[in-house]
């Protein structure tokens, strides 16, 4: 796994920790659209790193569950994260940009016209 991959999905699990401290590890793993042998690699982890605490707590049908919650450490490792993950998206969106527009100007040149591009608005593209 790549070092950004990794802390993508480090981040994506901290980001939905955040949001919901009491989710299951196979609803974390269906959420972040990873494994469950991936997802409880990436708690222990972040256990280890001191970014996250893990409670137990009884749940109404009587099963032991757990709660992982962020530390102040692990709020600013997520902060850090989401830094850099705007930092990465925004060149990603900006080389798509770039891509776009000379698709654009590649479908001018053809011989047989224009094509008719939608956009999500159903506007045409031009």
């Amino acid at each position: 796994m790549t070092k950004v991959l990794d802390e993508d999905t480090r981040f994506r699990v901290m980001r939905a920790l955040e949001e919901n401290p009491h989710i299951s590890q196979r609803e974390l793993s269906a959420s972040v659209g990873v494994s469950l042998g991936l997802v409880n690699y990436c708690l222990r982890g972040l256990a280890e790193k001191g970014q996250i605490k893990i409670h137990n707590f009884k749940a109404a049908d009587r099963k032991l569950r757990y709660a992982y919650v962020l530390t102040p450490k692990g709020i600013a490792a997520k902060a850090a994260m989401t830094r850099s993950f705007l930092e990465r998206r925004i060149v990603e969106f900006e080389a798509l940009q770039a891509e776009i527009h000379q698709l654009r100007l590649e479908n001018q040149r053809q011989p047989l016209g224009k094509l008719e591009l939608k956009t999500h608005s159903n506007t045409t593209a031009r």
